[in-house]
């Protein structure tokens, strides 16, 4: 398993009406799917994120939306980015992905990590808790889903979650790849490490080569070949069809989120992403169009820019 170009949908506000709202995630999917991209993902988010828009604006629920997503495309991988493991249980979590398996014919990744929306947590009565207790949720979590995901009953008589022989069945595939979603070095990475076949780097762009050697120097320490984990970055397209619209993308971006944008035209992108990304050490791209990938034939011109830099 690998995502060497995956496009996420973040942003579920368009044009139109709520009843043709998915009419417009669908195409997205399918224009992505034909364009080259071999990952679809979403947020596993309950309300739309500070950065990209007021939390009152349209969040469709994660695995529902990926679920019908497996009907309507045929070859792309399905998966969050992340899931956020603090709104489910870690047993049904596994079910429920290995139920988007069957249901995609093979195609399901679960993405995961440790939770960090404060609000929604409040808002929706899930318990917070601090950093340190979401990792150890996250760990224990992790010790429940991953054998599940290869057919092997979990038991666990954890500090945060038990299982007494979960069992999950039916499988289409002997292991559901998982990967693990942050920054962190000393937590997410040393996780990802020990359980993860995929890590998808989360941070400023100028701090990819650092973060790349520490994932490695993680994998090393229990042994592991580092080639074995393979590892993507998100990336906030700010892509423009003019000079005019990207001057105008560019001034929409938050301060907060100026260092994990790439703007540009989709030429401009692309040679941005080989040399600050790729030339990280970074194994493949996920991008997200927010402003305006629901505009038909975006995300096609990207995937068309972006296909040859991941092979």
């Amino acid at each position: 398993m690998s995502i060497r170009l995956g496009y996420q949908i973040p942003n579920f506000t368009y044009p139109g009406p709520a009843g043709e709202l998915f009419d417009t995630v669908v195409a997205q999917a399918r224009e992505a799917e034909a364009s080259g991209f071999d990952t679809v993902l979403v947020m596993d988010h309950l309300y739309q994120l500070p950065g990209i828009g007021p939390a009152e604006n349209a969040m469709l629920e994660a695995y529902t939306t990926l679920g019908a997503l497996a009907t309507a495309t045929s070859t792309v991988q399905l998966s969050t980015l992340v899931t956020g493991n603090t709104y489910r249980n870690p047993a049904l979590l596994a079910k429920t992905v290995t139920t988007l398996d069957v249901v995609s014919k093979g195609r399901a990744v679960l993405g995961i990590g440790a939770g960090w929306f404060e609000r929604e947590h409040h808002d929706y009565g899930f318990e917070f808790g601090t950093y340190t207790e979401r990792f150890e949720r996250l760990e224990e979590a992790l010790l429940i889903i991953t054998p599940m995901l290869e057919g092997e009953p979990a038991t666990l008589d954890g500090k945060w979650y038990q299982a007494r022989g979960a069992m999950n069945n039916p499988r289409v595939r002997p292991h559901i790849p998982v990967m693990l979603g942050g920054g962190g070095e000393r937590k997410t990475f040393r996780l990802a490490a020990r359980f993860a076949d995929h890590m998808n780097i989360i941070c400023e762009t100028d701090d990819l080569p650092r973060k790349v050697a520490v994932l490695r120097e993680r994998c090393d320490e229990i042994g592991r070949d580092p080639a074995t984990l393979a590892t993507s970055y998100l990336v906030m397209g700010m892509v423009g069809e003019t000079e005019q619209e990207v001057k105008e993308l560019a001034e929409s971006i938050p301060d907060d989120r100026r260092k994990r944008a790439i703007v540009g035209t989709v030429e401009q992108v692309a040679e941005q992403l080989h040399e600050r990304v790729l030339g990280a050490g970074i194994d493949g791209i996920t991008i997200n169009l927010i402003r305006n990938g629901h505009r038909p034939g975006m995300i096609a011109q990207v995937g068309a820019a972006l296909k040859p830099l991941v092979g």
